[in-house]
């Protein structure tokens, strides 16, 4: 792994300009920044901003205009929904998703010097991922359609009300997969791409007959050749039952045949991101080796479209990369990668050689290339949401372009930051971020809380979480830990993996030896410790209750508590690989590791919290733990909200959360 390290205790311990502390109420007041995108001359950009709310429950997202030496952007669009900018070739115009005359997202086009916007589609479902074609005159577009569907919108329509307004609600399947997050999927729909001419608005499917899973959350992933003749995009190849999801890269012929090839065939894995280069003889795209581990590095490949070969170029580097760019000469690669914590800026020759840091510290995403030996790219971290900022390719001259929320910021007292390590699980170095509370003076002592990210192969870190905010959690008097345990991200792959059969094992090990690093600092009250966490963090939460009492009190958000239940979540496949066994085989190796199975031990006042529509976690998980506690009389709270997923997405449900979570550590820790 890398050895480039910062530390921010270092960086972040600047004088609070106030005393105010950060609330949930005020995180939901910050103006959120989007990706932006870069002129075709490199010289201007466009981002979104999205604004909250509360008392409507409700947001609105605009298109904003920046010159790369302006000193404010210009706000372009005032329309409730707008977003997905994306330039004309000849840069005059921006097309954009919007609902401004729709209940679902249609596109629009607009020129960037005046005038009003445009629609250019009106159709009976909603529209998304647009991009032009090279010549200017059209548009590819992502859209959900049935199976039958044969380019008769108006019978599509029809089929959709009909389906919508039946009194029949049995939703029926054979299938393996047939629900996802919070959706099912039953319903049938499938993602196509289409072309859209701007000056006729005639519509072409470009995947007649095609039912395929293109993205299962967000936007697709694709590309258009140089020429415009050719689509790159990655596609699930498998077909129902769906027993896995193997996404390939395949090669669309943008005539409206539909006809299209797979190129990635052979990988076993997941292949995405592809991108052409600018003279269309190259693409790069992100290959995984292992399908039944999520967390498996994406090395960079590149393909040669004439000899069609493919050389991966990444192998021997201990990095997952992500959000490729291809510079204008085709000779480097910028990229992302998670790195100890963070997320930094790369750059790489596309032969493979060089490997570069450009940009470290902080989160850093949606690199982009503009004008003057530069780039563009999207920095936040623990104190500061996000910013765009300007580096010069060599990594020099790093600076915000935008300063949304510098104002708002300000008036804040916010916690300083360190990045620490200790030794956890096997002697092994962990890492871990320690969050203070504004006017933190060490010669007084201080309850902790212990968070527990989720995954189990994810990270909590040097980024400003809207839905696990540390500044808000530390504000009312709380150190906040943040270990990233065996299993987490950034830490190489043997790291990542080396909880596969032994869910709880290392992980655990390694949060009772942050509880003992960080229980040795004297300002530190160890009987005044909780632990917090979601998903699999919920999960460990659960363990931590069958296995010690040192903890005063437990937050289970949307946790795994008995993993038997798992098999009824949305994804089943590998379960069996990551739990060491299944219900049909090796079972007492799975329930071994199920936090169900020690409710015996259970003493420590947990709040467990779930919703509804969580498909990930199903939610008996939580009504099961919560039974168990109140049957034995073990002080507990249930928070359920039918109207949530596996996140608490909206304002006035987020704030009620923050202020739940922060009432129950008050009690037991005060």
């Amino acid at each position: 792994m890398s050895v480039f390290l910062c530390c921010f205790g270092m960086l972040f311990t600047a004088t609070a300009q106030s005393d105010k502390l950060f609330t949930a109420e005020d995180l939901w007041q910050i103006k959120r920044v989007g990706a932006h995108e870069v002129s075709p001359d490199g010289k201007r950009f466009v981002f979104t901003v999205t604004n909250y709310d509360i008392e409507a429950n409700s947001s609105k997202t605009n298109i904003f205009i920046m010159g790369i030496n302006d000193k404010k952007p210009m706000q372009l669009t005032y329309g409730e929904s707008d977003g997905a900018p994306r330039w004309s070739p000849d840069g005059k115009h921006l097309a954009f998703t919007s609902r401004r005359n729709s209940a679902t997202p249609q596109l629009f086009v607009i020129a960037v010097d005046g005038g009003e916007a445009k629609q250019i589609t009106d159709l009976p479902i909603g529209v998304s991922a647009p991009k032009w074609f090279p010549d200017g005159n059209k548009l590819a577009f992502s859209a959900q359609v049935l199976p039958t569907f044969e380019g008769d919108f108006d019978l599509l329509k029809k089929q959709l009300t009909e389906k919508r307004e039946s009194k029949v609600t049995a939703k029926v399947t054979e299938n393996r997969l047939y629900k996802f997050w919070d959706r099912w999927l039953t319903d049938s729909l499938y993602q196509r791409l289409f072309s859209v001419d701007i000056h006729s608005k005639k519509v072409t499917d470009l995947m007649p007959g095609k039912s395929m899973f293109l993205s299962m959350m967000g936007a697709p992933s694709y590309d258009i050749s140089p020429d415009g003749k050719i689509i790159a995009l990655s596609a699930n190849s498998t077909k129902p039952p769906y027993d896995k999801l193997k996404f390939e890269i395949f090669f669309l012929h943008t005539d409206g045949s539909g006809k299209m090839e797979s190129i990635t065939a052979e990988n076993p894995a997941g292949d995405g991101g592809p991108v052409f280069s600018r003279n269309g003889d190259f693409l790069i795209y992100g290959k995984q080796y292992i399908d039944h581990f999520y967390a498996d590095k994406v090395r960079l490949v590149k393909y040669d479209i004439e000899n069609k070969t493919h050389t991966v170029l990444t192998e021997e580097i201990d990095l997952s990369f992500q959000q490729w760019v291809i510079d204008e000469r085709g000779r480097t690669i910028y990229v992302h990668a998670e790195n100890e914590g963070e997320k930094w800026l790369y750059a790489i020759d596309t032969d493979g050689r060089n490997l570069r840091v450009v940009h470290r510290g902080g989160t850093n995403n949606n690199v982009r290339l503009i004008s003057d030996n530069a780039l563009l790219f999207t920095n936040q971290h623990l104190k500061r949401p996000t910013e765009i900022f300007r580096v010069g390719r060599n990594g020099r001259n790093a600076k915000p372009l935008t300063q949304i929320n510098e104002d708002f910021m300000k008036q804040f007292n916010m916690g300083k930051v360190e990045d620490l390590r200790y030794k956890g699980a096997n002697d092994a170095d962990v890492q871990l971020y320690v969050i203070y509370p504004p006017d933190f003076d060490e010669n007084k002592t201080y309850p902790m809380v212990m968070l527990i990210h989720g995954g189990p192969h994810g990270v909590f870190g040097n980024d400003f979480h809207y839905r696990w905010n540390a500044q808000v959690f530390a504000a009312p008097g709380y150190v906040v830990v943040m270990p990233n345990f065996h299993g987490s991200t950034s830490f190489g792959q043997d790291f990542a993996i080396s909880i596969h059969g032994a869910h709880a094992d290392k992980p655990y090990r390694d949060v009772m030896k942050a509880f003992d690093f960080m229980a040795a600092r004297d300002y530190i009250d160890e009987n005044r410790v909780a632990a917090a966490g979601g998903s699999y963090g919920g999960y460990l939460v659960s363990w931590i209750a069958g296995q010690t009492n040192r903890f005063a009190a437990l937050i289970n958000h949307a946790g795994v508590f008995d993993v038997m239940q798992q098999f009824g979540s949305d994804i089943t496949s590998s379960r069996d690989v990551a739990y060491g066994g299944s219900p049909w085989e090796n079972i007492d190796q799975m329930l071994k590791w199920s936090p169900a199975m020690y409710g015996e031990n259970f003493e420590t006042p947990m709040l467990i919290i779930h919703g509804k529509k969580d498909y990930r976690v199903p939610v008996n998980h939580a009504f099961t733990a919560y039974g168990i506690y109140k049957g034995k009389g073990l002080d507990a709270r249930l928070v359920y909200f039918p109207d949530e997923n596996h996140w608490i997405l909206t304002a006035q449900n987020s704030i009620f959360w923050y202020g739940e979570f922060i009432d129950w550590l008050d009690r037991y820790l005060r």
